[in-house]
């Protein structure tokens, strides 16, 4: 399978990223101070934003409440980088779109404080276009935050590939018409245009007019 692109977008958590222990902490915390099952909530909690996951899953909830759950939540996470590593693959695939000038963006729902303790915490560079939750106005899987990414790179919505794994991102990025790549094993069964099991399966090669040939091997 070979994909060619202009841009090459990127999802940080579960995609460059494996954060999902101090995801899953903050949510439980959230969880025992409201009188909720964590089992009824860790299943939806990847891929946006916690506010947006609190409407969703409790829309007779306040707006308000909803919006400082989701500061004080930004906050635990930030603080708790234990366990954090980056996904098989990740280094060495920023390094080829680095090396080979490649456009590409960081988009994440995380905002830039998190963005950036996480990315430190994996050891892994933050792009020069770095588009967070401060950058949108509503989060994945609304379209927002690619279209932008696209935007400052100059490059048509088109001529992108994403990379992601959760539900709300593989979706947004459909939705700004983009190719997807699913990484890991949530993302195969989302609807991706074709699904790797981690980055190491993704070599980067120069493209036709300038672009660039993501190629999906086994």
């Amino acid at each position: 399978m070979r994909l060619t692109a202009r841009a090459v977008l990127l999802d940080m958590d579960g995609t460059l990223i494996n954060s999902d222990a101090s995801v899953d902490r903050a949510w439980s915390r959230w969880a025992a101070e409201n009188g909720v099952d964590p089992a009824a909530v860790l299943p939806h909690v990847h891929g946006r934003q916690a506010h947006a996951t609190l409407a969703m899953l409790f829309p007779e909830r306040p707006v308000e409440r909803n919006l400082a759950d989701n500061a004080r939540m930004l906050v635990w996470e930030t603080e708790d980088t234990e366990g954090i590593v980056p996904v098989a693959g990740a280094p060495a695939f920023l390094a080829a779109l680095r090396d080979g000038g490649v456009p590409h963006a960081l988009v994440t729902s995380a905002d830039r404080a998190l963005s950036k303790a996480r990315m430190d915490a994996g050891g892994l560079a933050i792009p020069a276009a770095w588009i967070t939750a401060e950058s949108v106005s509503a989060s994945k899987p609304d379209p927002e935050g690619f279209l932008l990414a696209a935007a400052e790179l100059g490059v048509a919505p088109a001529d992108c590939v994403v990379f992601e794994d959760a539900d709300a991102g593989i979706r947004a990025a459909k939705a700004a018409g983009m190719q997807v790549v699913g990484v890991g094993p949530r993302a195969a069964e989302l609807g991706p245009t074709v699904a790797v099991e981690t980055l190491e399966q993704v070599r980067v090669a120069p493209g036709p007019d300038g672009g660039v040939e993501l190629r999906i091997v086994s």
